[in-house]
């Protein structure tokens, strides 16, 4: 069969919505609208990175002006001053703390009766911090917003890596849920029918005088209760395919009046090898999103205890400026000519230092505090997710033992049936004790096909407990590894 979004278009609109399993995970990827909305975070997150960056993106400023001013006078004659100026500057500051200037401007004055004169200066200004924002750990201190910034975006991608894992978790088991849901009814349904064709036989039988009309009850109340049972079994296969509808999703008009057909079957699901507990441990020590979060949320406190750390040393700058100014009648000749040029060099230190320092001791220890909070979230989590997999590994192990058990119980509760309403008919059993055998082989049906439907449930838990479940369904998703790992291969 063709995946629902490249069926043709009569097929669309018309008919049951036919899949399997890996079509529905990758509809529901692609069309869920919960998780449409999530995909959009590592993106939103990726623009704070350039915003993080622009802060070192060098900058330039520009000036222009020109005045005119009348001077009346009565004698010798009024006088018109002209001025123009303009300038430009190029401004970075650098990682290591230091912030670079360059200044350059001219300046024309003309008075009427005289001849033009230029003024230009340029202007080379260096800012350095020596102790907080630079020293040693300039880099890291200066560079601690940007590289929070990628560890957003990292964190980010884990999260959708989660999101990612847990809808393809709710559409596979969802899926079996479904076709769950529909054997149910078809159990229910034939249970049913069986009902009716017992209570049809003592009928015959009451009316022949071979069976007392009391006997009639039980068979009665049993009719009433198969179909009772059937109203709810297909209640519950009506609403397990709204809550697969919703979340796959698909492009399709009358969504919810669509009917489901899972084209998976639990028969044809191979034997799946269920090894030692500590491997899938091992896996998900290595791949779970959480796990991983936590990790980064620990390089995330360590950058802060840079940034904290260099915070508790006062402020030292240091200011330098080289300068000159030229003077001529022409603007080449204030640029380019050493007669009447002056020079401006100038150095500088600024230092600033609370007494007391408080808010920076106070915010340097609680990054310490939070950054040991993350060690012992990091451990909490890696023992949850030890936890998490040992249980989902007994659910296997148990869901699996369970489905040759219910088979031989089934199979017994078959003869049993058989055997009494073989005795019933030939007078020696009552439709109490038919009944009750018949109550007994429909809980053996639906045991048994739910023995199967909890395995393969059961698997799809404990792929997505150990991380490998977006693998193993062939999905690329980030984050598919710890960060050491990641930020290794970049």
């Amino acid at each position: 069969p063709l995946p629902i979004a490249i069926l043709p278009p009569e097929a669309r609109t018309t008919g049951p919505l036919t899949f399997n399993i890996q079509e529905a995970v990758l509809q529901g990827l692609e069309n869920n609208r919960a998780f449409r909305v999530q995909r959009f975070s590592p993106a939103l997150r990726r623009l704070n990175e350039q915003t993080e960056r622009a802060v070192f993106d060098p900058s330039i400023t520009g000036n222009a002006s020109y005045s005119r001013t009348n001077t009346n006078r009565s004698a010798p004659a009024d006088t018109t001053s002209k001025r123009a100026s303009g300038s430009v500057g190029l401004n970075q500051f650098l990682p290591t703390g230091t912030d670079l200037s360059l200044d350059l401007s001219t300046q024309r004055s003309r008075t009427s009766g005289a001849s033009s004169d230029y003024a230009s200066e340029v202007q080379f200004s260096v800012a350095q911090s020596l102790l907080r924002g630079g020293g040693p750990n300039a880099i890291a201190v200066n560079l601690a917003s940007l590289r929070q910034a990628r560890l957003d975006t990292q964190i980010s991608e884990y999260e959708l890596r989660g999101l990612a894992a847990s809808q393809v978790s709710q559409i596979a088991q969802t899926c079996w849920g479904y076709v769950l849901a529909q054997r149910q009814m078809k159990i229910y349904e034939q249970s049913l029918a069986l009902a009716e064709q017992q209570l049809d036989e003592s009928q015959e039988r009451v009316s022949v005088g071979q069976l007392a009309p009391t006997e009639m009850a039980a068979a009665q109340a049993e009719v009433a209760l198969r179909r009772q049972s059937l109203i709810n079994a297909r209640g519950a296969l009506d609403t397990t395919r709204l809550r697969l509808l919703r979340l796959i999703n698909p492009p399709t008009p009358n969504l919810w009046d669509r009917d489901v057909a899972v084209l998976d079957r639990p028969e044809d699901v191979g034997e799946v090898t269920v090894g030692p507990v500590e491997g899938y441990i091992k896996d998900a020590l290595r791949m779970r999103p959480d796990l991983n979060q936590a990790r980064l949320a620990i390089q995330s406190d360590d950058i802060e205890l840079v940034r904290t750390r260099n915070g508790l040393l006062p402020r030292l700058d240091l200011f330098i400026t080289l300068g000159g100014t030229g003077y001529a009648g022409s603007f080449g000749g204030s640029i380019g000519s050493n007669d009447g040029h002056t020079r401006n060099n100038a150095v500088s230190v600024n230092f600033e230092y609370p007494l007391l320092n408080r808010a920076a001791r106070a915010r340097h220890q609680r990054a310490l505090l939070s950054r040991d909070q993350a060690e012992e979230a990091l451990a909490n989590v890696t023992q949850l997710v030890e936890t998490d997999v040992r249980t989902a590994h007994v659910q296997v192990l148990t869901a699996k033992n369970q489905i040759p058990a219910t088979r031989a119980t089934l199979k017994a509760q078959e003869e049993s049936w058989r055997v009494e309403s073989e005795k019933f008919r030939v007078g020696k059993s009552t439709s109490i004790l038919v009944t009750r055998a018949a109550r007994d082989l429909l809980s053996a049906q639906i045991d048994e096909i739910r023995a199967v439907i909890d395995y393969l449930q059961a698997l799809v838990d404990l792929y997505r407990l150990d991380g490998s479940l977006l693998g193993r369904q062939g999905i690329d998703a980030p984050g598919a590894g710890p960060p050491s790992e990641l930020q290794a291969r970049k």
